[in-house]
This record gives structure tokens, C-alpha cells and sequence, in this order.
């Protein structure tokens, strides 16, 4: 809404930012079509993820039908955040309700008026979680970052240089805590910039330049072919694995460079979630290349701590923790 006008009066633009949990907020708009309606409360969380790209500010202001598109403001008179959501279990108010971050609505509003559209980047990868027990196997400390479970085949992040396995635990110099923080991250990064993403590989952070892209609307990623199952050469090992070799052929159809392939799947293993089929790619930090290795490993390993394996399925890959029983 554009109005012709001169000494207008207006609100002044906050840094949600700066934002801290307990702060006093207020609220303004119409609920029920109750005009200049003003409510009070704190914020009661930042960064609260209820989708994929918004982190919204929580807070305990009382916020119902009639409030969206008003502004929550804080002590200083500056405007933080745009109410826009409720947690509700009536249709009313239950207690918790949600805000845009102001700095959000002005990239979006900037954007809008210089291109008409919202665009967002994107980097070419799957991610999943990294759980506590990957975290302390792969030397990390604590459960943080995001898991690559897929690399898209001629995105900008296989271009870059980033592998299946790698835990992303930075995007440009930005920490990345949670699998919700990287999307965040990406998307709202310029498109056709260059980004650099710290990644944990095998016992080491290495630095990744990667080019943003343009999101597009989602189209399926076709999953590379399972591996071929051949029981010759199988051999079976104390975390209830029977592997085996996989032929080259098969190796160049699969996209792996190295791995073995699990014929069966048993006791410690299939409480683990691994399968028949499923290509191991990784124990812990050290790249698996032969069945050999991977028994020489196993005897070496402290049967009293979890080993993380990279397991491949279907075109994917997620890190399976395996706790050898006595």
C-alpha cells in the first residue's frame, strides 16, 4: 500500500537480532474486529521452528483472529516482529503465539519491490540429523551440524566439492547447530553468491567454496541403483554382518569408489536399522575399501564404545550407529 504524504507518522524498524528471551513485548491489531487492541507478555523463545525457512519468535502475548499482520514492538518502540501465528487447541488463544522476524520481512519486502518475486538459494544436498552417538564416533563432541545424506548429481555443492558423509557444521562462518539451521542459512543467501561451508571429514573441518543457485520448485531426485547381491566371498564378523566385496562394474553404477556390501544383516547390526543391499561406505572417520579392512578394524575397535557406519541405500546415505553386544 503505497500513500502520498508527507510528516506521516511511523514506527521505527527494529534488529530482531537483538531480541533476548524475557524481554517485554507488545502487541497490536484488531481481534474479534476489536480495533487498537493492545496485549503485553515476553518473548518466551527465539528461533522456534515451525517452518522450514521462518524461525518466528515465540512469545506469551495474547494474539488472536483479527491480529495477524500487526506489529509485535518491544520496550524501545521498535518494531520486531509481524504477529502472523497462534498454538491453539480452540481456534483462541492457548498461550503461545508467533511472530515474523522483522529482519525477514524487510529481505522479503526488499525483494519483492526491486524483482517482484521471493527467491530463495539453494546448495544441492539432503541432510539429516546427526545424533549424539554419530557425534562422539566421529569425534565431534557433541551432536551438532547436519548430515549430507545425498549429494545432487551437477549441483553446486558436488561442483564445490562436498561429499556424502560430511557433517556441515558452519555456512559462511554462520554456525549451523540443527538439520533447520542450514535451509534457513542457504535460503537466504544471494543467488549466484559464493559461499564457503565448513565441513567435518573424517577427523578434520575443511573449508568448501560453494556457488548458490536459484531454488526451484522440488523435483524428485532419482536414487541410484541398488547393489547386486552376490554371496560369493561373504564373510560374517562379531557385529553380525556377513559382507562381501562389490565388483567394479558394480562400483561405477553405484557411484562409490569404494565400500562393501552387506549380504545379511543380524543381531547388533539389524537392531541398528542396517539391511541386506546396503553399501557401507565409512567406519567412523576411515573410508571403507575392502571386507579385509573392515575385520581388521572391528577387531581393533573397543567393543564397549558404538562404531558409525555410513550406510548407502537407495541413492541415500545416513549414518547408522552400531553398539556391539557382549
Amino acid at each position: 500500500l503505497k500513500v502520498d504524504g508527507v510528516n506521516l507518522p511511523r514506527l521505527v524498524i527494529g534488529d530482531s537480532n537483538r531480541i533476548r528471551v524475557g524481554e517485554w513485548v507488545i502487541a497490536i491489531g484488531s481481534p474479534f474486529n476489536l480495533d487498537n487492541t493492545v496485549t503485553a507478555g515476553i518473548i518466551s523463545a527465539k528461533s522456534r521452528d515451525t517452518g522450514e525457512y521462518l524461525p518466528l519468535i515465540q512469545s506469551d502475548v495474547a494474539v488472536n483472529p483479527g491480529n495477524s499482520g500487526g506489529p509485535l514492538i518491544n520496550m524501545r518502540g521498535e518494531v520486531i516482529g509481524i504477529n502472523s501465528q497462534i498454538a491453539t487447541l480452540s481456534g483462541a488463544y492457548n498461550g503461545i503465539s508467533f511472530a515474523v522476524p522483522i529482519d525477514e520481512v524487510t529481505r522479503v519486502s526488499e525483494q519483492l519491490k526491486a524483482s517482484g518475486k521471493v527467491t530463495r538459494g539453494r546448495i544441492g544436498v539432503q541432510i539429516s540429523e546427526v545424533t549424539r552417538d554419530v557425534a562422539e564416533s566421529l569425534g565431534l563432541g557433541k551432536a551438532r551440524g547436519a548430515e549430507v545424506s545425498m549429494v545432487e548429481a551437477g549441483g553446486p555443492a558436488e561442483k564445490g566439492g562436498i561429499k556424502v558423509g560430511d557433517i556441515i557444521l558452519a555456512f559462511n562462518k554462520q554456525p549451523v547447530e540443527t538439520t533447520r539451521d542450514l535451509p534457513r542459512l542457504v535460503g537466504a543467501a544471494k543467488v549466484g553468491s559464493r559461499a564457503s561451508v565448513t565441513v567435518w571429514r573424517r577427523g578434520a573441518q575443511v573449508e568448501v567454496p560453494v556457488t548458490i543457485v536459484e531454488l526451484q520448485d522440488d523435483k524428485s531426485t532419482p536414487g541410484k541403483p541398488a547393489a547386486k547381491k552376490s554371496a560369493q566371498g561373504a564373510t560374517a564378523n562379531a557385529l553380525g554382518l556377513t559382507l562381501s566385496a562389490i565388483p567394479q562394474a558394480d562400483r561405477r553404477q553405484l557411484g562409490v569408489d569404494g565400500g562393501v556390501l552387506v549380504e545379511n544383516a543380524t543381531g547388533a547390526a539389524a537392531s541398528a536399522g542396517i539391511q541386506p543391499s546396503d553399501v557401507l561406505l565409512q567406519w567412523n572417520n576411515t573410508l571403507l575399501t575392502s571386507v579385509e579392512q573392515f575385520a581388521g578394524l572391528l577387531a581393533r575397535h573397543d567393543k564397549a564404545k558404538p562404531v558409525a557406519l555410513l550406510v548407502q541405500r537407495d541413492g541415500a546415505t545416513q549414518y547408522l550407529t552400531v553398539k556391539p553386544r557382549p
